[in-house]
């Protein structure tokens, strides 16, 4: 690890391991439990890890062993129904229990001191906001990096469903845990048979054959209401509400969990919770990744502040972000997003500082499910996410774009872009993706940040939809334009529209649709001066 990342801090201790530890849940459920500690004299803090994908690579390294270096007892346990542990795993509900039960568990080891910490990435993040519901008051700080706290969410967005990323989420919770060589089986496998699943008609049950039969994953997919009674208990958003413990966040802006990051810090900061927040030019894989020297010692310094109290690393601001299209970096005392400054669609492609005052329709487009504008690029799990030229998919058909005047003077843009968008269908039923690109000098587009939504509506009338995109800080240069990309669909990061009313998951009748934007279409960037 220390040849692949440089500037990784230097070993404080030598780290012993005790593996294999069957700590029992609160029914009894053998949870199974490495126990990582360094190799010193004197009391030590405690990290908990609690993890669906095994307790091996990455957790072994990157959690156990560095952690325990630098004078940290690390507790890695397997969730239930993973890695060895009893029971029946299942996405949300025994979480809050069992990780209580972790904690009862150490009150009896003779080298807990009382001191509690809290650390991991992803579903590890939503592990920790499920003890953060009935904090024990041994907790002293949370590290979440690129954590949920919303499964809903995670899987679903106004009604369409996250395929790629339900896939992703089958594959590592069911095969992870196994160990390096069956996730890699099973990652080539789902490649392999990827074309054909995200083509089924319907989608129900299509992953079987890469991934066998996952109960869970089959009612995570088939739910794309979050008012459904089956999600009961799954949104953690009130353990940030009422939250006490300083907890440290970290995301990437093409994570595809930057939004609900940027959710959890607005809780905290809403309930006067000490809380930081770091945000890179990452996904959420490459997080890990590329990230990984920043986030260990942004995660290092945070507990050792709160854990140990030695907050000489901490740094003075509690918002630090990097700035794409320059690059830089910028330490902020907070992140609070300034009033949106509106830019109207209008015909011939165009954005513009004031309202036309045509009132024509501005342009349509044909979404054929047979053959689905696809995803390039954007917030996700996988290789392909993150920032990709768009050049080949605006010479499609189905994909519309507006451009702004060319800049003389950078403009920049920090917060939750929002497209205001008037749109008529000839069926009724549509998707509608908005998605906000940088236009460099030589004419190419690379997205920057985006949103899908469902579009209803009834008669030849349009209706007015919003489609809120992900949050960004970002710098377009001078003699940049910025553009406004609108398509039917971002395919197989998202399923399909079949142009009807059936759920994603059991659609079997696929019609093509037209949208036709309408004037009073606008896009509002926050903090953006108008356009000369």
């Amino acid at each position: 690890m220390r040849a692949t990342w440089r500037g990784l801090p230097a070993a404080r201790y030598g780290a012993g391991f005790e593996p294999g530890i069957a700590v029992p849940a609160a029914d009894g459920t053998p949870l199974v439990t490495d126990h990582y500690f360094p190799r010193g004299g004197g009391d030590f803090p405690t990290l908990l890890v609690r993890s669906p994908y095994g307790r091996a690579l990455p957790w072994s390294p990157m959690y156990g062993v560095l952690f325990a270096e630098q004078g940290f007892h690390v507790v890695v346990q397997s969730c239930r129904g993973t890695g060895g542990s009893g029971g029946d795993f299942h996405y949300w509900r025994n979480e809050p229990s069992d990780g209580q039960a972790a904690v009862a568990w150490l009150r009896r080891q003779p080298w807990f001191n009382g001191v509690l910490g809290t650390v991991g990435p992803s579903y590890l993040g939503y592990t920790q906001w499920a003890l953060a519901l009935d904090p024990p008051p041994e907790l002293k700080a949370m590290a979440v990096q690129i954590g949920l706290h919303d499964p809903h969410a995670l899987f679903h967005t106004d009604g369409a469903l996250h395929l790629e990323i339900s896939l992703a989420a089958g594959t590592g919770v069911e095969y992870q845990q196994r160990g390096t060589v069956p996730f890699l089986r099973s990652t080539l496998r789902l490649k392999r048979h990827l074309r054909r699943i995200v083509a089924a008609r319907p989608l129900r049950g299509a992953y079987e054959p890469a991934l066998g039969r996952l109960p869970w994953l089959d009612g995570a997919m088939a739910h794309p209401d979050p008012a459904d009674p089956y999600w009961d208990g799954a949104c953690l958003a009130g353990a940030a509400e009422r939250a006490t413990v300083p907890v440290s966040l970290v995301t990437g802006w093409y994570d595809a969990l930057c939004g609900q990051t940027f959710a959890q810090y607005a809780r905290l900061r809403n309930a006067g919770c000490e809380a930081a927040l770091l945000v890179g030019p990452w996904t959420h894989n490459s997080t890990l990744q590329q990230g990984w020297p920043d986030v260990f010692a942004e995660t290092l310094a945070w507990l050792r502040a709160h854990l140990c109290g030695d907050p000489s690393a901490l740094r003075p601001t509690a918002v630090r972000v990097h700035r794409g299209g320059d690059g830089k970096w910028e330490d902020l005392a907070d992140w609070a997003e300034e009033r949106a400054a509106p830019w109207y669609l209008a015909a011939r492609g165009r954005l513009l500082a004031e309202a036309p005052t045509d009132e024509a329709p501005l342009a349509s487009f044909r979404y054929d499910p047979d053959d689905p504008t696809p995803s390039v690029g954007g917030p996700g799990l996988g290789p392909d996410a993150g920032p990709r030229d768009q050049t080949a998919l605006e010479a499609r058909d189905d994909v519309l774009t507006f451009d702004g005047p060319v800049l003389t003077a950078p403009l920049d843009v920090r917060g939750a872009a929002r497209g205001r968008i008037r749109v008529s269908t000839d069926t009724g039923f549509a998707d509608l993706f908005v998605r906000l690109c940088d236009v460099v000098g030589d004419g190419r587009a690379v997205n920057v940040c985006d949103g899908l939504a469902a579009v209803r509506t009834s008669g030849s009338g349009p209706a007015a939809v919003d489609v809120a995109l992900s949050p960004t800080s970002y710098r377009f240069g001078i003699g940049h334009r910025v553009r406004l990309q609108v398509s039917g669909g971002a395919h197989p990061r998202y399923a399909r529209s079949s142009g009807t009313d059936a759920l994603p998951l059991d659609a079997v009748d696929f019609r093509p649709v037209r949208l036709t934007l309408h004037a009073g279409s606008v896009l509002e960037l926050p903090r953006t001066p108008a356009p000369a």
